[in-house]
């Protein structure tokens, strides 16, 4: 075997090596802390992300945090013995879509025993947990900034809406977006990404047209190359009431058939492409047959054929 011969075997190896390990940084792992809308306070929104095969996590939303990780420490998702040592070791940072208590109490309750780290938000939400949350009067304030005295567990980072940003000590990078809960009171969508995959989640968010908004259609625009190029891996989005509730009484939410009015506005964009991007029905309020009525007005309109799947606490999600 000659020289060239061989050179060409070691860059065809190399090539096959390069490759695989590209394939073995994409993707992620989801596992959701808490999935529901309220009352029950421990199993509210929050969903730890991290780029697959990794174990350094970001935190959206934090309305639930002990509660759910006790489920994933008994799923056996984590080596650690308890949920106290993954809340300090895995989470690295909270990214919190708006401050509604059911989106931030585990946070809250649960910082006198976390570690370090960073709370990122957009410039509301972190004027109110520095003003309403943590404070001296209120409970302690663990944030970066605020009462005296400052204990500077959390040191608090301002999002730009469309500005991504690296999470230190983890392996993703994410960009915020604006969304409208109550046109003018804001929420905030987040882009994760890792490598060429993304994950978008969304925090409650009303639809354009009773929000009397384009947030929405702007974040439609802003993903939908990443629909046609399939590297958008998943969508996180609320349906909170179901159809029966009038547009009147939403407060900023989704029923299934205002999802599905977004949806058909997103997949006309993506040339189509929508149904190949599972879409996971998030924060679904309570009553004795909400989530049934969800569900069942969800698959009556499902008429672009999309895939609709339901996140579970405490069950870990992965995707490609």
């Amino acid at each position: 075997m000659n020289f060239r011969i061989i050179l060409f075997f070691i860059f065809a190896l190399n090539i096959s090596v390069g490759a695989k390990a590209q394939t073995a940084s994409s993707g992620f792992t989801i596992i959701p802390l808490g999935v529901k809308g309220g009352l029950d306070e421990a199993n509210l929104s929050s969903y730890m992300v991290a780029a697959k095969g990794s174990s350094n996590y970001i935190c959206l939303d934090a309305g639930t945090i002990n509660a759910g990780l006790q489920k994933a420490v008994a799923n056996k998702l984590f080596t650690a013995q308890s949920a106290e040592e993954v809340q300090k070791n895995n989470i690295k940072a909270y990214f919190i879509s708006h401050a509604h208590l059911d989106h931030v109490a585990g946070l809250i309750l649960n910082s006198p025993n976390d570690s370090p780290k960073n709370i990122y938000g957009f410039n509301a939400v972190i004027d109110i947990l520095k003003n309403n949350y943590f404070t001296a009067k209120s409970w302690a304030n663990f944030g970066s900034e605020g009462d005296k005295p400052i204990l500077n567990k959390y040191t608090y980072n301002y999002l730009t809406p469309g500005k991504e940003i690296e999470i230190p000590t983890t392996e993703l990078k994410v960009t915020p977006y604006i969304l409208s809960h109550v046109n003018p009171y804001e929420s905030s969508a987040f882009l994760v990404r890792n490598n060429n995959s993304y994950l978008l989640y969304l925090g409650d968010t009303g639809a354009d047209e009773v929000e009397k908004s384009n947030q929405l259609e702007q974040l439609w625009k802003a993903i939908a190359d990443k629909v046609i190029a399939h590297t958008l891996k998943a969508i996180f989005i609320e349906v909170s009431f179901d159809n029966t509730m009038p547009d009147k009484a939403l407060y900023g939410h989704l029923t299934p058939r205002l999802l599905m009015q977004e949806m058909k506005v997103l997949n006309k964009l993506s040339n189509g492409q929508l149904q190949k991007v599972p879409i996971y029905i998030t924060h679904i309020k309570p009553c004795a047959t909400c989530e049934i009525s969800i569900k069942k007005d969800i698959a009556l309109s499902n008429t672009e054929g999309l895939t609709i799947k339901y996140a579970e606490q405490g069950k870990a999600i992965q995707l490609p």
